[in-house]
């Protein structure tokens, strides 16, 4: 998890790798000035319509969840060269060195009346799959902490009324739960949990089955809401303890997040994988393939995506 001194007009000065190493996140950022991020979100929502391209299937399995709109990045134009934009991939690559696959994109949407999204981390993401979908190389025989660098984008605004994103600074270095075990899927539980009074849940999933001490509880002093204008970003590692608030407000005013996830190309993805079976439904990964948004792949260990589904070409910078 160290830099391998890439560069690149946007790439992090040696201060912000110094805060981004301490804090686990950094952000605000900005990446689209808003009436750009505006028209772009517009155009974007009307081409999501439109699945005849996308990779994964809307059959029964897959249509109870987001799911099925992981990786639209694979079929929408706009998404593609969102998640190659050098304000995100110069950043993500002063982290984790020249050499980055975008491995998953996902869409986070909050209506009014929403549950906030409970306390979390992922290492390997198998949480609600139950089979790791992330593999850091082990260190010196031990395996490796491992997660991945989100870079979450707020295609409309984030405020404390409409769910916006809360962290707690510094918590990334130690994982509080074990990915490894059982989590009960209950969708039915959605927006009728509250936990230390808030309403929260983990989309159909209560998070605390995972946790290595039961008695655990988040010290939520450490935390702060992170309000951010639409065409903003945060940068973050997924081992940092991050949550959202609940949608208080009107109809009108949704809250749409993108999540873009980052790897060093020395990281496998999806290992020994064929499917992922995650929030009651289930897509079919023979169409999948990460995409090289820096430097070279010289391990050849995944499948990767040279143009998207449409013709649009992924090249490296």
């Amino acid at each position: 998890m160290t830099n391998n001194g890439a560069g690149g007009h946007f790439a992090l000065s040696q201060e912000q790798r110094e805060q981004f190493d301490r804090d686990g996140y950094i952000g605000p950022v900005q990446i689209y000035e808003p009436e750009e991020m505006e028209e772009r979100w517009r155009t974007v929502r009307r081409q999501l319509i439109d699945r005849s391209h996308a990779i994964y299937s809307t059959d029964t399995r897959s249509t109870a969840t987001n799911i099925a709109n992981y990786d639209r990045h694979l079929d929408v134009d706009l998404l593609s060269e969102h998640i190659m934009n050098p304000r995100i991939v110069d950043r993500v690559a002063s982290i984790l060195g020249p050499d980055v696959l975008c491995w998953r994109t996902e869409f986070f949407p909050k209506y009014a009346g929403d549950e906030g999204t409970d306390w979390h981390q992922a290492a390997t993401f198998a949480n609600a799959s139950k089979k790791p979908q992330i593999a850091w190389p082990s260190e010196g025989g031990e395996p490796a902490f491992g997660g991945t660098i989100t870079v979450w984008t707020a295609f409309t605004d984030s405020t404390l009324e409409n769910g916006c994103l809360q962290l707690m600074p510094g918590t990334h270095h130690y994982m509080n739960y074990d990915e490894s075990k059982p989590m009960d899927y209950l969708p039915d539980t959605s927006n009728r949990m509250e936990k230390e009074g808030v309403k929260r849940g983990f989309f159909g999933y209560d998070y605390r089955q995972l946790q290595k001490d039961p008695d655990w509880k988040p010290d939520e002093s450490k935390a702060f809401p992170l309000v951010m204008q639409r065409g903003q970003a945060v940068i973050f590692w997924s081992t940092l303890m991050h949550a959202s608030l609940p949608h208080t407000g009107t109809v009108r005013d949704y809250r749409m997040g993108f999540a873009a996830r980052y790897v060093p190309t020395k990281v496998k993805v999806y290992p020994d994988t064929d499917d992922v079976v995650e929030y009651g439904g289930e897509i079919d990964l023979s169409k999948y393939g990460a995409v090289l948004v820096s430097g070279v792949d010289s391990y050849g260990i995944n499948r990767i995506a040279t143009e998207n589904q449409r013709g649009y070409p992924f090249r490296a910078r």
